[in-house]
């Protein structure tokens, strides 16, 4: 049997790996550009390539959230090991692991996942396929859209975070804001090694490295990156990247 090989920085959508495996004849996915993303065999064979949307590579921080997106999208069944007050809402579909509160007010639309020893609350809203890792807490009246945050990561109260990435040990100060359209409705930009990158996103919040720490009521332009271990003061208003 052939053995199935995938690009180490490739998403491989699951519709896109049947078609390696139900025997249809294709035996390498490429993406638009040419890149090949998965294959049967030693190599991959061009020949019998076919041409995929729905997997990709992921070359930035903000190709995370289009994973996440899929990711989650997919979810058909509740799987609850944690606690949900009775005064919670929700509306969609959830996964919420263990010794996981949440707690009164609450209201989760979509599908979301929530890993263990989280707490969440009260008063938040959660929406748009969001995923939020082991040990993180979501403080009072907070608004989660559509964001990728890792574990042991604080979101506090009165904030609101949407479309974005937030690293480990993440601690945002009450307030944060991240903004996350243009006026002029168009792609988000960021830059990467001095060039201004489309990222072929309308909506795009910002990028938290690992142990970030905002001050309270920091606000934060679309589309900016915060490196790791990087801090900003009360009241800030980030118009750049905040590099290390």
């Amino acid at each position: 049997m052939d053995i199935l090989s995938i690009h180490r920085h490739a998403w491989l959508d699951p519709k896109d790996a049947a078609l390696l495996l139900i025997g249809s004849g294709i035996r390498t996915l490429v993406d638009s550009e040419g890149l090949v993303l998965a294959w049967l065999g030693e190599s991959p064979d061009l020949s019998s390539a076919a041409v995929v949307t729905n997997s990709f590579e992921i070359r930035y921080p903000w190709d995370f959230l289009r994973a996440n997106e899929q990711c989650v999208s997919l979810l058909t069944e509740n799987i609850i090991e944690g606690e949900i007050h009775p005064l919670a809402v929700i509306e969609g579909t959830i996964h919420v692991g263990a010794d996981t509160r949440i707690l009164p007010g609450v209201f989760i639309e979509g599908n979301v996942i929530i890993g263990a020893n989280c707490k969440i609350g009260p008063n938040c809203y959660i929406r748009g396929n969001t995923s939020i890792g082991d040990g993180c807490h979501i403080g009072q009246s907070v608004e989660i859209k559509n964001c990728l945050i890792l574990s042991k990561t604080n979101v506090g109260h009165l904030s609101y975070i949407g479309d974005s990435v937030l690293g480990e040990k993440v601690n945002l100060g009450a307030g944060t804001t991240t903004s996350n359209l243009r006026h002029d409705g168009g792609n988000h930009r960021s830059s990467v090694n001095g060039a201004l990158v489309d990222t072929g996103r309308r909506k795009f919040g910002a990028i938290f490295g690992d142990h970030v720490h905002t001050g309270i009521n920091t606000s934060i332009y679309p589309g900016r990156k915060l490196w790791p271990e990087t801090t900003t003061r009360p009241g800030e208003v980030v118009q750049h990247d905040v590099e290390s």
